[in-house]
């Protein structure tokens, strides 16, 4: 049987938002709050402007200032800081990846190009043009909102590239995850979908990038390091604790739900940038709902 290989960006890493002031900027001091927050609450690796970070509505500018608030307010820890480089232009994310690696970005995320619906050729030409920058890659699969899955046989050609080091897996599908670990054993999966976590790690995922590791970080730490350790029941037991806010976060578009339950129960991270729009009195009831048998349990 193949071992697991090594979580190149340990157990839990956080798809952070991008906190907001009441004119609607980023705010670059509860960055650094939130950056150092979650570190403490046991995140491994903080990703920046992916899609939790509202990255199609934050210009090339703010993005990379964003980025250099972020390393330097891990400059006395050990965790890893990761940039969401990727878009539907190659040229541009491949700019993008060079000015994150300029910083001290510790890897980039590379998501699918979306809209224009590339072949699988065409996606380890993407991918392969952006690793060849020279920056650690975490291939990131979301065909729900690319619209283009990146098949199991195109992970295995990009597989063979030094410098693409991981999958994020937000498929949301287990019987994917097991080909794509059976086939491709040398690239580590990450769960991209926080109620399949557990399930995914059943089958050879390394960890998560998280989005409600900004509300139970604790509780989701403890669950990887559980099911890393074959303490199985306890994972379960906190797998099942976890599930309702996992389905809470997500009853409307990310990160609508979480930014504004963080608001609430942490410190303001403003509203969303439109076309999105703040989540509902009854998502966030929901979300309080299930923090609270968090708590309780």
């Amino acid at each position: 049987m193949t071992n697991t290989p090594t979580a190149p960006f340990g157990l839990l890493a956080t798809a952070m938002v991008t906190p907001f002031d009441d004119s609607g900027q980023v705010d670059h001091q509860r960055a650094w709050d939130l950056a150092r927050h979650l570190a403490d609450q046991g995140t491994d690796t903080l990703v920046v402007f992916g899609t939790t970070g509202e990255s199609p509505t934050l210009s090339d500018r703010e993005k990379m200032a964003l980025l250099k608030t972020v390393i330097d307010s891990m400059a006395n820890k050990t965790v890893k800081v990761v940039a969401g480089t990727g878009t539907y232009d190659t040229a541009h994310s491949v700019e993008l990846t060079r000015e994150a690696l300029s910083l001290g970005a510790d890897g980039v995320l590379a998501v699918t190009p979306y809209y224009n619906k590339p072949t699988q050729a065409g996606l380890v030409a993407h991918f392969s043009a952006i690793a060849d920058v020279g920056a650690p890659v975490i291939v990131y699969n979301i065909p729900g909102r690319t619209v283009r899955l990146i098949e199991v046989e195109t992970f295995s050609i990009l597989a063979s590239h030094p410098n693409i080091v991981a999958v994020k897996d937000a498929v949301e599908n287990v019987d994917f995850t097991s080909s794509t670990v059976a086939r491709v054993p040398s690239l580590p999966v990450y769960s991209g979908q926080d109620s399949l976590t557990l399930p995914m790690m059943a089958v050879g995922a390394v960890g998560v990038i998280s989005v409600v590791s900004h509300l139970a970080g604790p509780t989701v730490k403890a669950m990887l390091k559980s099911a890393t350790t074959g303490d199985w029941d306890e994972a379960r037991r906190l797998h099942h604790q976890l599930l309702p806010l996992c389905h809470a976060c997500f009853l409307e578009p990310n990160p609508s739900p979480v930014k504004g339950a963080l608001s609430r129960y942490w410190q303001p991270v403003g509203d969303v940038r439109l076309p999105l729009l703040p989540a509902s009195e009854e998502t966030l009831g929901e979300i309080e709902k299930a923090m609270g048998a968090i708590s309780a349990s």
